[in-house]
């Protein structure tokens, strides 16, 4: 058998003011992604796989059509001129949006099944922030997705739509799907699977993982920051059983439903003022604050100052900031250098939207020259990570490589939404600020216009079943 390997991955924020182009993908060809799939010698005896194309970027703002475009006619050429094919596996995110386009994975998976015919199987697998359409679910034959988040099981979840690819092609089957969007949109933020309801919702998968005819269930929360129509909270049921899927997708959205008053942050949550001063009054040394509204790895421009700005305010006697993009401010300081005082006007460039660039004065105390240069701008008793180009700071490391030990110092302000592990495992003590921004987690200050309505938490005395 012959099986296609390849994808796209985003997380697209429709109310982001910075658009996603070629340049934020990086595109890796054949041999190059293979790594992604470190459990292929496994099934070498039973398919030859092929690697085609996988572009990835950091979430931003929606795709440039010309950037989907190219990626999507270099895919689709190589996947007409190495056919034909007996399935393909599609290795997505599943948020994806192009301007002037709703469903982009949707126009994807259409293009590869005109190419590929009737025939031939198509898996994919999905990030549980997916937003899963109808059509795009019509096109597949079957399709899983991650069950945790933070995410741990992601090499688990590629492997299982390849597998359940491989073991439909030998037996012969071409499995059914039910779909059921669920209209609840939440943030990551209050759905992740480490506390309540999230954790007993997806531990209850295991019940319908041993019912008869069923290959996969999948329970997606969906991506909030993406104002388009299928947005939403979704159920997909994959295998053989019709009446099996149908009866175990309906319980499953059911109780996502009713747990929808319970999803809650995970730790404390407040205007950025309130948990600066939380942090102060602290018995801990030192104090996370999530600088939520604008995580770059949920959409966010990376440079709004408002967390900044607010410790500055306060005069924050010892405190991180990571991070904030700004070239021309690096530019300035590579000029300087270590050492020097500089001012710059920081930040409010890619998210203008949101605050104005911030004039400061401070001293170059650490730079990093490279593809992404890296700088610490000390201001007072304040520490700025500043970037050449927006990228997240998920680890403890990344911060000591520049020279900074965050947890010397009081607080420790980072763009990002829950804290993921190995930032969750340093923290003494996390609060989860409720800065504005492209990925405002308060959703119901986010300027909706297309996602369909009603839909909870923004229609709160909605009713609905799954039927």
């Amino acid at each position: 058998m012959r099986i296609a390997l390849g994808g796209i991955a985003i997380e697209s924020c429709t109310f982001s003011p910075l658009p996603s182009r070629l340049s934020d993908f990086t595109i890796r060809r054949g041999a190059e992604f293979l790594d992604r799939y470190p459990f292929l010698d496994r099934y070498a005896g039973r398919a030859e796989f092929a690697p085609l194309l996988y572009a990835r970027s950091i979430p931003g703002g929606s795709v440039e059509p010309d950037a989907y475009a190219a990626m999507k006619r270099e895919y689709l050429d190589l996947l007409r001129a190495q056919g034909p094919w007996d399935g393909v596996y599609l290795d997505f995110h599943g948020a994806m949006h192009v301007r002037g386009m709703d469903d982009a994975e949707g126009d994807w998976v259409t293009a590869v099944r005109k190419i590929v015919g009737v025939d031939c199987l198509l898996s994919a697998s999905f990030d549980l922030h997916g937003n899963i359409s109808q059509r795009e679910v019509a096109a597949l034959d079957m399709l899983t997705a991650y069950r945790t988040a933070p995410h741990v099981d992601v090499i688990e979840t590629r492997e299982k739509a390849l597998r359940m690819l491989l073991d439909c092609l030998d037996r012969g089957v071409r499995p059914q799907r039910v779909w059921i969007p669920i209209p609840v949109v939440l943030p990551g933020e209050k759905t992740s699977t480490e506390w309540a309801p999230g954790d007993r919702l997806y531990a209850a998968l295991a019940e319908s993982d041993a019912a008869p005819g069923l290959l996969d269930i999948s329970l997606l929360v969906g991506y909030v920051w993406a104002d388009e129509p299928r947005a939403s909270a979704t159920v997909i049921a994959t295998g053989t059983d019709r009446a099996v899927l149908e009866r175990e997708a309906k319980k499953v959205a059911q109780r996502y439903w009713d747990a929808r008053h319970e999803f809650q942050f995970g730790v404390p949550a407040g205007s950025i003022d309130e948990c600066i001063e939380w942090a102060l009054a602290a018995p801990e040394p030192c104090v996370f604050i999530s600088d939520s509204g604008d995580n770059p790895t949920a959409g966010g421009a990376g440079d709004t100052t408002v967390a900044l700005a607010a410790l500055l305010r306060r005069g924050a006697p010892s405190a991180v900031v990571a991070s904030i993009a700004d070239a021309p401010a690096i530019d300035k300081m590579l000029e300087a250098g270590v050492g020097a005082e500089v001012e710059v006007e920081l930040g409010g460039k890619l998210d203008p939207i949101t605050c104005r660039p911030l004039p400061v004065r401070g001293v170059v105390r650490h730079l990093a020259p490279g593809d992404n240069t890296e700088a610490v701008l000390q201001i007072g008793g304040v520490h700025v990570i500043v970037t050449a180009r927006r990228r997240p700071y998920h680890f403890v490391a990344d911060m000591r490589r520049l020279g900074l030990e965050p947890l010397a110092h009081k607080i420790v302000a980072i763009k990002i939404g829950y804290l993921e592990p190995d930032l969750k495992r340093h923290a003494p003590r996390a609060f989860l600020a409720l800065t504005p921004g492209a990925v405002d987690q308060a959703i119901e200050r986010l300027p909706f216009q297309r996602i369909q309505r009603p839909i909870f938490p923004l229609d709160k005395d909605m009713t609905w079943s799954p039927g």
